[in-house]
């Protein structure tokens, strides 16, 4: 492999680990909120009050997969999980309100629009797409490795 190809290659895997760090870091807080209560949050018996036994899944999805992109462990897993919450916020909550995030001085999460949901769809993408890159814990694992490629198996990335 070429210098060129090594750099761009290493820019790429750069890339990954500050995209999984940023997107992983709010998607574990979150996630902590709706659990523990932490950051001023409901925790969890709220929060299934609130969204029935569907709560469990999102908590336990935001929560441990952000975890997931932070250190790099099924990542691919993680953010498709992640972008199917955020699909279900879009679709259940927050698409009525339109796209924009604040609506005024009166603005709730409740009513906010659809913008912040698709930035953070926006991140998960690469992930989803690409894999962690090489900066993950997923790689120093003892992880079933595919015959043809001799990668890790995508799913497990």
């Amino acid at each position: 492999m070429g210098t060129s190809r090594r750099q761009d290659r290493s820019a790429v895997d750069a890339s990954l680990l500050m995209v999984r760090l940023i997107v992983g870091v709010i998607f574990a807080a979150h996630g902590a909120q709706k659990l523990f209560g932490a950051f001023g949050g409901p925790g969890l018996a709220e929060i299934v009050k609130m969204m029935g036994p569907l709560g469990y899944l999102v908590t336990i999805g935001e929560f441990f997969g952000g975890l997931g992109l932070m250190v790099g462990f099924l990542c691919r897993f993680s953010a498709a999980s992640l972008i199917v919450i955020m699909l279900g916020a879009i679709a259940m909550v927050h698409g009525q309100h339109g796209f924009f995030l604040g609506r005024g001085p009166d603005s709730t999460l409740a009513t906010a629009g659809f913008e912040y949901n698709l930035a953070l769809i926006g991140l998960l993408a690469p992930i989803l797409i690409a894999g962690p890159g090489r900066f993950a814990i997923g790689r120093i694992l003892p992880l079933p490795k595919s015959r043809r490629t001799g990668r890790v198996i995508a799913v497990l990335e």
